[in-house]
Parts: C-alpha cells; sequence; structure tokens
C-alpha cells in the first residue's frame, strides 16, 4: 500500500478519495510511479461527471490551449507550426532487443524506456496533471477496454471527453480490472501556448506492458493515448488473442423493407473513406477504427470511439452536407489549425471566400506569407481538424454504436486511389482470396495537391500500415485464421472512385458510389447475380443500370458500365508483380499469400490467352 499513502500525499482530499475508490492496487501503482516520474503541480482526477468535463474545458480556456470562437462551443486550438502531423521518425515501437520489422520503427525496448523517462523526468513541474478514465469500445460489453490517460494538457483532456466513453465508474465497480496506459506532456510551451521542445519529441510504443508514452508534442495524433497510440497497442493485442483491430469506418448500408446491412470500410487517406460513411440516407456508425470479434459465431463489429477528429480540408456544403450541418450550429466543436477572422473559422476548399488576413498555425497571417523555409502558407494546415462528438451527426445509427454486443458484420470493404487497374467496385471469390487480393495488396496514388510527385502507387496493407505494431506476416496469419473460424465470414469487396480513361477524366461521378454500396449490400443476402472473373465477381450490368436508376435518378449505359468494368490484364499482372515483390522481400510471410497471387496471375494469363489484353465483362457471360 507504499503507493497509496503517497497518492494521499500528492494529492489533495477531494481528489486522493476519488482514486482510493477505485480500490484497484495497479492503478494506485501507475499513478505513483508517472507523478512521481512527472512532479506536477497540482492534480485534477475526472470522474464521469458533467462537472468535471467542465472543470476541463476552462482549464483549457484558462491555459490558452484552446480560445473561443464567435459560435457558442466552438473553440479553437493551435499546434505549433512544426507540430502539424504524427511525428512517424520519433515514433517507436519497443522491441526486447530492438530487432527489426517490415515497415517498423523499432527501437531496443531499455533503451526507449530509459530515454523517455529521462525526457519526462518533472516534465510536469509547474503544470497540472489530469487523471482521465475511459472505455475502448463500449463499456461493460466483450468489446471494452479500459484505459487510464494521464496528460498535462487541458486540450488533449477535452478532446478525448468528446472522443471516447467515460469509464470512471467501471473502475470503480471492477477493483481487478486491468487496463491500458497512456502517459503525456505537452512540455515546456512558447508564447503561442505550444509545444516549443520538439527535437524532444518522441512517441514511445511499449506492447509489453500496454503503455505508451508522448512528450513535447500536443498535435492529438500524438497525444490523445486512446487513439492512434490506443491504436498500436490494439492490434498487438487482437493478433494475440484472434480478433481484429482494424483502421476501418463502420456503418450501416440500408437494403429493401427496412433491412440494414454492417460493413466495415479500409481505405487511405484522401481516398474516400469519410464520404462513404457520411453519406446521405445511410447510418454512420463510426469514422476511423473498429474492433471484430467472433460472438456466437458471427463476426460483430463496434465502433471504438464517440467521436471525431476529422480532417476539415475540402469539407464543403456539396459534398459533405452532414459534416458541414455539424460544424455550423452552436455546440462543443474544436477547430484545430484552421484561419480564424474575426471569431469565425475558414480552411483550404470549404467553398467560400476567404479572408486574406486572420490567425492561423503560423501566428498572424495574410495572403502570400511564407515561412522560413521559403513556403507559402495556405490559410488553413493540410492536415488541420475538426473535434466533435457523434451524437451531433443527423446519420447516427446510435443503437449501433452503443449495442454491447455490436452490429453482425456483412461485409468489408477495401479502398483506393488507383487511375488505371481495378474496376470501381469487386466482390472476392471467399475470405481468403478478399484477405490477400483486396486487403493485404491495397496500393494508393499519391496526389499533387497534398503529396508532391502526382501518381506515385505506395503499398498499404488493410490502410493499417503507418499504425502497424506487429509484423506484417503474423498480423495476415491471424486475419487469414480469423475467418477460419467463421462458418459464414464476412463478404470482401474492393472499391475504386479514381478510375480514369486514356484521356485523363474520371469515369465515376463522386456519388456513383452509392450505387456501389447498394450493389454490395444485396450481393451480402444473394439478391443479385454477378459476373465470374479472373479478379472476382463484377456486377451484371442489368442490376447496375436498375441501381443507379432508383438510386440516382440517373440513366446508365452499356458503355459507360464496359468502360468502367473492362479487366485490364497488362496492369493487373503489373500489381501482382508489385505486390510479389513487396512480400518476397519479409520473412514469415504466410504461404497462402503466395498461392493467391499465383493463382490470380495464371487465371488472367489464361483470360490474355483468350480474349487480349483488355476484356469487356460482356465476355464472361
Amino acid at each position: 500500500m507504499e503507493a497509496l499513502e503517497y497518492l494521499k500525499n500528492r494529492l489533495d482530499k477531494e481528489q486522493y478519495e476519488k482514486i482510493e475508490k477505485t480500490k484497484n492496487i495497479a492503478l494506485y501503482e501507475f499513478l505513483a510511479e508517472y507523478i512521481e516520474l512527472c512532479n506536477p503541480s497540482k492534480i485534477f482526477v475526472a470522474t464521469d461527471s458533467e462537472e468535471d468535463e467542465l472543470y476541463i474545458r476552462n482549464r483549457a480556456i484558462m491555459y490558452g490551449e484552446e480560445r473561443l470562437l464567435k459560435t457558442a462551443g466552438h473553440t479553437i486550438h493551435f499546434d505549433n507550426y512544426y507540430d502539424q502531423a504524427r511525428d512517424k521518425e520519433h515514433t517507436y515501437i519497443l522491441t526486447p532487443h530492438g530487432e527489426k520489422l517490415p515497415y517498423l520503427n523499432t527501437k531496443k525496448r531499455d533503451e526507449g524506456l530509459k530515454e523517455i523517462r529521462e525526457i519526462m523526468r518533472d516534465i510536469m513541474k509547474g503544470k497540472e496533471l489530469f487523471i482521465l478514465f475511459f472505455s475502448l469500445g463500449p463499456k461493460n460489453s466483450p468489446f471494452m477496454i479500459p484505459a487510464v490517460q494521464l496528460t498535462d494538457s487541458a486540450y488533449v483532456a477535452h478532446s478525448e471527453f468528446m472522443l471516447y466513453r467515460k469509464a470512471y465508474e467501471v473502475f470503480v465497480n471492477n477493483p481487478s480490472l486491468k487496463f491500458m496506459k497512456f502517459v503525456h506532456s505537452e512540455g515546456e510551451l512558447d508564447e503561442r501556448n505550444t509545444s516549443k521542445n520538439l527535437d524532444k519529441r518522441r512517441i514511445i510504443i511499449d506492447l509489453e506492458d500496454e503503455i505508451t508514452y508522448a512528450a513535447n508534442t500536443q498535435y492529438a495524433g500524438n497525444t490523445i493515448g486512446l487513439k492512434k497510440p490506443a491504436f498500436r497497442l490494439t492490434i498487438a493485442r487482437a493478433v494475440k488473442e484472434g480478433w481484429l483491430s482494424e483502421h476501418m469506418f463502420l456503418m450501416g448500408v440500408n437494403g429493401p423493407n427496412g433491412r440494414v446491412s454492417y460493413f466495415t470500410g479500409a481505405f487511405p487517406s484522401m481516398c474516400g473513406k469519410t464520404s462513404t460513411c457520411m453519406l446521405i440516407g445511410e447510418r454512420l456508425v463510426g469514422d476511423d477504427l473498429s474492433f471484430i470479434k467472433i460472438i456466437n459465431g458471427e463476426a460483430r463489429a463496434v465502433n471504438v470511439e464517440n467521436g471525431v477528429f476529422g480532417i476539415i480540408q475540402g469539407v464543403n456544403k456539396e459534398d459533405d452536407p452532414y459534416i458541414w450541418e455539424v460544424l455550423h450550429k452552436p455546440q462543443e466543436i474544436i477547430f484545430s489549425n484552421v484561419l480564424i477572422h474575426e471569431g469565425k473559422p475558414y480552411w483550404t476548399g470549404m467553398g467560400e471566400e476567404i479572408p486574406c488576413e486572420g490567425e492561423n498555425h503560423s501566428g498572424k497571417w495574410w495572403c502570400g506569407k511564407k515561412d522560413k523555409e521559403g513556403n507559402e502558407i495556405p490559410p488553413s494546415h493540410k492536415n488541420a481538424r475538426f473535434t466533435v462528438r457523434l451524437e451531433y451527426f443527423p446519420n447516427l445509427d446510435r443503437e449501433a454504436l452503443n449495442a454491447p454486443n455490436g452490429v453482425k458484420l456483412s461485409g468489408m470493404i477495401f479502398g483506393g486511389r488507383d487511375s488505371d487497374t481495378w474496376p470501381p467496385v469487386c466482390e472476392s471469390f471467399n475470405w481468403q482470396h478478399g484477405v490477400i487480393m483486396k486487403g493485404a495488396s491495397i496500393e494508393s496514388e499519391t496526389t499533387a495537391a497534398t503529396l508532391g510527385k502526382e501518381g506515385v502507387r505506395k503499398f498499404n496493407i488493410m490502410s493499417i500500415l503507418d499504425f502497424m505494431s506487429v509484423h506484417l506476416g503474423i498480423y495476415l496469419r491471424n486475419y487469414l485464421d480469423f475467418g477460419k473460424k467463421l462458418g459464414n465470414p464476412p463478404r470482401i469487396f474492393a472499391v475504386n472512385y479514381f478510375l480514369k480513361d486514356e484521356n485523363g477524366e474520371y469515369l465515376n461521378s463522386k456519388l456513383d458510389k452509392k450505387v456501389w454500396l447498394k450493389w454490395m449490400e444485396l450481393r451480402v443476402h444473394n439478391e443479385v447475380d454477378a459476373i465470374e472473373t479472373p479478379i472476382g465477381y463484377l456486377p451484371k450490368y442489368e442490376d447496375l443500370k436498375e441501381l443507379f436508376k432508383e438510386v440516382l435518378n440517373k440513366e446508365y449505359t452499356r458503355e459507360e458500365y464496359e468502360k468502367q468494368f473492362t479487366i485490364r490484364i497488362p496492369r493487373l499482372l503489373e500489381k501482382i508483380e508489385r505486390i510479389r515483390k513487396i512480400y518476397g522481400s519479409m520473412d514469415n510471410v504466410p504461404p497462402e499469400l503466395f498461392q493467391e497471387l499465383d493463382a490470380e496471375e495464371k487465371r488472367l494469363k489464361e483470360t490474355q490467352k483468350k480474349f487480349g489484353d483488355y476484356v469487356s465483362p460482356f465476355s464472361f457471360l
């Protein structure tokens, strides 16, 4: 009970009683260790009460991490100009001996822990520490992962209240509760109340003790422990326990006669993930992270979170009506790294005239302003964000969001930005074929607007590569085995919203995705037939023609269909060769991967021999 005695001496009576009430010895020890290390001058323990949440919101204003905007409930937060995204270079997965793993930035565990402890010693001196209790996934459910966040940033604490389910009472009612742990300090702040010592910015992921550390950073992707830091821990735990923790939206697609079918979807950034799950007329459950477990023989899924931390660039009234509506109501919203002019937020691509002066992530801003590297500074950062509660969205499926056993998963969708290879929608032959040829083979082209050179294909297994914490081969083995445990696993689909013709014109309109979704919904119930091709099942023209009329009131011609669904054999064979080369350079890859690549290559070559390089879908009828 030494830890409890220490806490009694460090916390004031009211805060101590909140901690003592949990009767959780592991919690006492965790708190004592990191309070002693970080040495805050003040400590606040947040229960599930509205008063405690309001205290933290007010602290964010008082400490200058957020400022009030003109619309009631709206605040602005700025990160340091050079602290605007996840710091991949200084994010380390700790391994026992610093073993190198494909695509992972690893560090020897002893060295990593020693370094972060040195950086964090006395880092909270003169600051207030917030102790927070949350649940990843619905509380008191088979999906629940309890979590404790320590942070000296009221902005980070405020954000977590909007994004996750409060769980202090869960700890009080379960004294032996095991939990994930997150320790963050923004470090010393500059005159704009942004993190100063970016050379000592570190994000450390310790899988062994299920704890993450973040220091000298405020950007939410580095600091909100329950978001991407936790994601690395849950991926590793899922692999160990035989379930899936995925970078996937969760949505309900409305089918005939009031039926709802639930789908998850994994897309790299800027590939349609948000616009798909936010479609008008469908049901939003979550936009980013999903847990998938087998319950009573079914694959069931939940949204890990309770809110949205979304990219705001390009959000406009026409393309994103639900988000636009949410962002313009007087309710609790944190805008980050946008332009503020006369108390109102503005961002790139919003479809309105943007003032030529104001304040943004660079400080005072004017049109044509350049940074010290000579780069012109846009009104808002390309990674500027909005943080809101899911309950604000008019298309939220509240029942699905809070269902303790999640929702039955009918299908999984994998997408990427691909101008010349994949058709708009394709269903895999089976679980194994889908996991490997649709999910594990994702490539996405970079865009000139955001990443410099256009059209560079980047490999991104399941759109999860940036957050991977285990060997890719082990992750894939778990995926394949997961499907084998199910009598009727979810159907797997690939989509591509970015196919172009020979003149560089898009072959799909922005809203066509609604038709692909409706087709997938019918397929999972075997209510429409499909054409068998070397790469999987394609929709029949007659079914799509009917859906385009019914869903979009649009005529859909045979010529449009044929252009979109032509099998581009040379491009597909090139893709197989690229994917084979990527996995061929690794050890420990499941042999099924190479078997699927070989089998698809064989089917394509046989088809090529029979029909030529570019094969009309009508050839397979």
